[in-house]
């Protein structure tokens, strides 16, 4: 199999080529920031979810817009995306030209105000890339072998097994740790969780086998074993078995636990900037997931089809965080309030 970089650079030649007509005919209006240089930041350290996402929203908007200098990659990490957030949702960051990733994280974090005394609306809402989805993790040299070896230990004694996620207790993949324990039949207070700053650091802490498990999500967990580090995908939190670089990894449903957890992979910018400017980024993505070529791109990024924009995505954005919410009540998270 050729390097990542070669083959991502293969599919945007491909990509570019298909597109080049449409680009000719359909060219963006002067002053769009589609066309214009932009960053997009990554609200985490280096390895996660959120660079995925940036590092395939330059790869599509190049594809669809080649004429446009490179989407930059801007790293502000702090609390899984709550610095970036209140920086956005405060004005002290933000224009037409800066967007920031986004997961369905972040929506878990907003619904308990993990974010700072903002609503869902302090920002725009421009586009979902894909889906990743959940897995459970272990080192490749871990004596467990399948879930269900997981969960036995944790039946037997919760504070045994030390999950390694990104994000703090009420985050995405504290969450998943916790349900995961609630189904072996344990309290999921009495686990024990290390957090870290995003999904790179704990696979690096499972790999020295500082932790036990990784709950995290799959596209990460692959970048990482493609890297070399030693990781067994024990279960893939999808409705039913997937493909490309997850086949033969079984989910959680078909070893008897009852978990699944998509990851929405987006992008968000600030809700000071022109309507023309929300317009024209979503058109921009829009463009670009439905372009010949984009799916092969988001399966080289290890995501799943799931592309929304303008108010479907509103809507999504609203439901998910009603949801969570719920969620958040059943696994008693403090909920803060302005």
């Amino acid at each position: 199999m050729p390097p990542f970089s070669t083959t991502r650079r293969h599919a945007l030649r491909a990509l570019s080529a298909s597109l080049m007509p449409l680009s000719l005919h359909a060219m963006a209006a002067p002053g769009d920031p589609s066309e214009e240089a932009a960053d997009c930041v990554i609200p985490a350290k280096a390895g996660g979810g959120f660079a995925l996402t940036c590092a395939l929203a330059r790869d599509a908007l190049q594809a669809v817009r080649p004429a446009r200098p490179p989407l930059g990659q801007r790293y502000l990490p702090g609390g899984i995306g709550a610095v970036a957030f209140d920086r956005i949702a405060t004005g002290k960051l933000g224009g037409p030209g800066t967007l920031v990733a986004f997961s369905s994280g972040s929506l878990l974090n907003l619904a308990q105000g993990r974010f700072g005394p903002h609503a869902p609306s302090a920002v725009r809402w421009i586009a979902t890339l894909g889906t990743d989805y959940g897995v459970i993790a272990v080192h490749r040299d871990s004596p467990y072998k399948r879930l269900q070896d997981l969960v036995a230990a944790l039946r037997q004694d919760p504070s045994r097994i030390a999950f390694g996620a990104g994000g703090t207790v009420g985050s995405q993949d504290w969450v998943k740790a916790a349900l995961l324990v609630r189904a072996a039949g344990r309290d999921h207070k009495a686990m024990r969780f290390v957090a870290f700053e995003g999904g790179g650091d704990a696979l690096t802490a499972l790999q020295g086998k500082h932790v036990d498990a990784f709950s995290g999500d799959a596209a990460e967990a692959l970048q990482a074993i493609a890297g070399g580090t030693a990781v067994r995908l024990l279960a893939v939190l999808s409705e039913q078995r997937l493909g490309g670089a997850l086949t033969g990894v079984p989910t959680a449903r078909e070893q008897g636990v009852d978990l699944v957890w998509p990851t929405v992979r987006g992008l968000y910018l600030s809700a000071d900037v022109p309507e023309a400017a929300v317009r024209a980024w979503a058109t921009a993505f829009r463009e670009a997931s439905a372009a010949p070529g984009y799916a092969a791109l988001r399966e080289q990024h290890n995501l799943y089809p799931f592309a929304l924009t303008g108010a479907a995505l509103d809507d999504y954005v609203q439901a998910q965080i009603k949801a969570y919410r719920q969620l958040a009540e059943e696994l008693g998270l403090r909920r803060w309030k302005p």
